[in-house]
C-alpha cells in the first residue's frame, strides 16, 4: 500500500514540475540533461575557486586571494541562471550534492598543500575545460532551437574565457620570472 501511495505522490509531483514549453519533449531532456552537468562542473568549479582562495599563501597571496574570491563570487553567479533554465523549459536539475558529484566532469582537489602557481594553473585549465562543456551544450541548444538557453550560455562562455585569460597570464608572468632563476642556478 505504501508503494502505490509513494507512486501516486510522485506521478503527481511530476505533473506539477511539468513547465509549458514550445520544445519538444525530446529536446527539453538534451537540453536539461546538458544543463546538469554544467551545473554540476560549475559548482565543482566554484567549491575548487573557493578552497584555493582560502588556502592561497606566498608573495601575492592578497592579490590572488582577491582575484579568485571575485571568480567565485561570478562563477557562484551562474549556478542559480543555469538551474532555472532547466525548470524555465520544463525540466528539473540537481537536487544534492551526490548528484553533483555525479555529473560533474571537473576533478575535486584535495590536496593538503597546492602551490600557488599549481592552483592558478589548475583553475586556468578547468576553465577552459569548462569553456568546451559551454561550447558542446550551446550545440545541443542550437539543434533543438533554444535560443535563450544558448544566448545564456554564450554570456557564461564570455565569463569564463576571461577568467581563464587573466589566470593563464598571471601564470605565464610566473613561468618567465622563475625562468631566469632556472638558468641562473645551472650556471653556477
Amino acid at each position: 500500500m505504501a508503494k502505490n501511495g509513494g507512486t501516486q505522490i510522485k506521478g503527481r509531483e511530476s505533473e506539477t514540475l511539468q513547465t509549458p514549453t514550445d520544445l519538444g519533449r525530446k529536446g527539453v531532456e538534451e537540453i536539461t540533461g546538458e544543463l546538469r552537468k554544467l551545473l554540476a562542473d560549475t559548482f565543482a568549479l566554484y567549491l575548487k575557486t573557493k578552497n584555493f582562495h582560502w588556502h592561497m599563501s606566498g608573495k601575492h597571496f592578497r592579490d590572488y586571494h582577491l582575484l579568485l574570491d571575485e571568480h567565485g563570487d561570478q562563477i557562484f553567479g551562474m549556478t542559480d541562471d543555469i538551474a532555472e533554465r532547466a525548470r524555465k523549459i520544463g525540466g528539473t536539475t540537481i537536487h544534492s550534492i551526490s548528484e553533483i558529484s555525479k555529473y560533474q566532469r571537473l576533478k575535486d582537489n584535495n590536496e593538503e598543500f597546492v602551490a600557488p602557481l599549481d592552483m592558478l594553473a589548475e583553475l586556468s585549465a578547468d576553465n577552459q575545460a569548462l569553456t568546451r562543456y559551454f561550447r558542446a551544450a550551446h550545440e545541443v541548444c542550437e539543434k533543438n532551437n533554444d535560443v535563450a538557453t544558448t544566448s545564456l550560455i554564450e554570456v557564461w562562455i564570455d565569463q569564463t574565457e576571461r577568467r581563464t585569460w587573466f589566470l593563464a597570464e598571471i601564470v605565464s608572468g610566473i613561468q618567465a620570472e622563475q625562468k631566469p632563476l632556472s638558468k641562473a642556478a645551472g650556471a653556477s
